[in-house]
């Protein structure tokens, strides 16, 4: 084995700021390409056609992004993040403009999937390659800074994908990412440089595929149950059994493979384990309920597109307040249990203040619940992946970001589904008590479509009634939510605190083969091959 090289200097000052800042960049553009889209989404098919098909370019761009992830973080903790990164951001541009050019709805739908595949590497390796950088006692500052980019993204996605519709074209929507892209890509490489350790690898593939197909499957059930098929349909059957048998399969592969995508290790750590479990929890029980908020304010309040989504701010005000203050006092002191606990706390007490929302709520009042919501959210999604990074090995830090990730991203695609349903179910049950024998399906000449719009058109005498049931049925699906809030606040009192360590690396990858390194405060490649990345 050759002699190993010095360790590369540590970032810090303007340096540092150079490629956070990218990173942030970077995570910007995968997570505002997953709401940017929705506002065009109906010029696109007004203009390519294929309306049947117009699931599709949310689908193909959440499924490949949800589903690469662990495989991201894996490759990465073996041949080195910055290449990886490098290459995601290639992947996710390549993606957008194709997607900016495509002539028909099959192209586009495969350029989604293709820019979705970026994205996936985007967010794991920012989040991991800040872990290369800074240490964990020192990361939480800088996670509330990636948090807030989140809430941002979630916000900021539909208004500016309106924005392109109408004062450009909506292949803008796309054509954006390439000079922000660039500049990220630019920074990264010039600016970022990592260690590379050279030990002998076996990839999993076969794990790799398992994962992907099963995950894939139950992304797809998600996304189809109740909408494209029903919940008992033979496709909707056939994605269950076939996700259950494929995840079981992947299980089993990993117990036996050299180098896993997800070293059954993780599981056993009670720490990851449960941090993985609250990440899995709210974002099923989260994002599960922030969905209809806008909801609420198009159908119940009568605001317009625009303005609802304005009127969002409050809860991104919410995430990104206490993200940035929660990381700077876990830097300050190195506690952080007490933040994932509050903040679960406050998510449930803002999904049940939501769900007592009517019709005749004070607008103001609205907002102060979603500040709440927001509050909570900040506390808790970075600092959870704080937790995970700080609790396992360094030679696991990329493959231990990604699964958290992927547990969050997974519990998020869930989420919306159940709730999806318990709306509908509601919402039949309320108009069938107020408004006996009226069906949405009459609005709009008998098209269905119970858009903001054509119930705004209703008669007087039937729009109150109308209004009513909307309300009744979101308030039901934020109660829905108290629960998964509550069962997070309990997970979290048995995460237990590990001291923060003060350094960034702990040491370099474990060969195949060879026994595991302690989580140590080691000098990053001293007993092994350690290069620097170009």
């Amino acid at each position: 084995m050759a002699e190993p090289q010095s360790r590369p200097a540590e970032l810090h000052g303007r340096a540092l700021i150079v490629v956070l800042s990218a990173l942030m960049l970077a995570m910007l553009l995968a997570a505002l390409d997953q709401t940017i889209v929705s506002t065009a989404l109906p010029t696109i098919v007004g203009e390519l056609g294929g309306l049947a098909q117009l699931s599709w370019v949310v689908t193909a761009y959440i499924l490949t992004s949800t589903v690469s992830t662990p495989l991201y973080g894996k490759v990465g903790d073996l041949y080195g993040r910055k290449r990886i990164f490098q290459a995601a951001i290639v992947i996710f541009l390549a993606g957008s403009m194709l997607c900016g050019i495509a002539q028909n709805m099959g192209e586009l739908i495969a350029f989604r999937a293709l820019q979705g595949l970026g994205a996936g590497g985007l967010i794991v390796g920012a989040q991991a390659i800040v872990g290369d950088l800074v240490s964990p006692r020192e990361r939480g500052r800088y996670m509330g800074y990636f948090g807030g980019v989140f809430a941002l993204a979630t916000i900021a996605g539909p208004l500016i994908g309106g924005f392109f519709v109408d004062h450009a074209s909506w292949r803008w929507v796309f054509y954006v990412n390439v000079p922000i892209g660039v500049a990220a890509l630019a920074a990264v490489a010039t600016v970022l440089h990592l260690p590379r350790y050279t030990v002998q690898h076996r990839v999993d593939y076969l794990g790799a595929a398992l994962l992907a197909a099963g995950a894939g499957c139950i992304v797809l059930l998600a996304t189809w149950g109740g909408t494209q098929y029903a919940w008992g349909s033979p496709q909707i059957i056939g994605l269950g059994v076939a996700g259950v048998a494929l995840l079981a399969l992947f299980v089993a592969v990993e117990l036996r493979a050299k180098e896993p995508i997800v070293p059954m290790r993780l599981l056993r750590n009670s720490v990851f384990r449960n941090a993985s479990a609250v990440g899995f929890i709210v974002g099923f029980g989260l994002f599960g309920a922030v969905v209809f908020l806008p909801q609420y304010m198009q159908v119940v309040r009568g605001f317009g597109a625009t303005n609802s989504g304005l009127l969002m701010v409050p809860l991104m005000g919410g995430v990104l307040l206490t993200s940035i203050v929660s990381g700077q006092l876990i830097s300050r002191t190195g506690r952080y249990k007490v933040f994932p606990i509050a903040g679960t706390a406050l998510m449930a007490l803002g999904l049940f203040l939501l769900s007592t929302m009517r019709a005749d709520t004070p607008i103001a009042l609205t907002l102060v619940y979603m500040i709440v919501l927001g509050a909570g959210l900040g506390m808790v999604m970075q600092v959870l992946i704080v937790i995970s990074q700080n609790a396992v090995e360094y030679r696991d830090l990329g493959t231990a970001t990604s699964v958290a990730t992927f547990f969050r991203a997974m519990g998020g695609s869930l989420g919306v589904a159940a709730f999806g349903a318990i709306y509908s179910n509601a919402l039949t049950s309320n108009l069938s008590r107020l408004l006996p024998g009226f069906h949405l399906s009459g609005l709009s000449g008998g098209t269905g479509n119970a858009s903001p719009h054509a119930i705004a058109l209703l008669p007087p005498v039937v729009h109150g009634s109308v209004i009513q049931a909307f309300a009744d049925s979101l308030g039901s699906v934020f109660l829905f939510g108290v629960p998964f809030g509550a069962i997070a606040f309990l997970l979290c009192w048995g995460i237990k605190e590990i001291p923060l360590r003060t350094v960034a690396r702990s040491g370099p990858p474990a060969a195949a083969g060879t026994a595991p390194e302690a989580a140590s405060p080691a000098v990053a490649g001293v007993g092994a091959t350690s290069v620097e990345e170009p």
